[in-house]
């Protein structure tokens, strides 16, 4: 079931594609660029609806469908973790330094007295 959702997929995709590169442009022409009388008022007088155009709508249709499923379908598969069989490395706990002497550390700006000696 997986194998032939994933194959009407690609068929739509790639049938979706030829279908739009096919369509004729409305209004493309370059006087309509600068506002040519034979551009085509805007979202309207389109005309009826042609074939191609409703074999667009369907592909697309069907082609965000098997999108949404497949993605729904790839969720569900959780089996593991790509990093299941890397062994895990265990770190022994830090040790705390004990500072030698009884030296605190110089204030902010001013030189250490290791520094001062020389």
């Amino acid at each position: 079931m997986h194998t032939a959702i994933i194959a009407l997929h690609i068929l739509v995709s790639i049938f979706l594609v030829i279908v739009v590169l096919l369509q004729v442009g409305k209004g493309a022409t370059i006087g309509s660029t600068f506002g040519g009388t034979s551009s085509q008022a805007l979202f309207g007088s389109s005309g009826p609806v042609t074939f191609l155009n409703k074999i667009t709508i369907a592909c697309a249709v069907i082609f965000m469908l098997t999108s949404l499923y497949l993605t729904y379908l790839s969720g569900g598969r959780r089996v593991g973790s790509v990093m299941g069989s890397v062994p895990s490395v265990k770190e022994a706990p830090a040790e705390e330094k004990q500072p030698q002497g009884n030296q605190a550390a110089p204030p902010a700006g001013e030189p250490s007295p290791a520094a001062q000696g020389k």
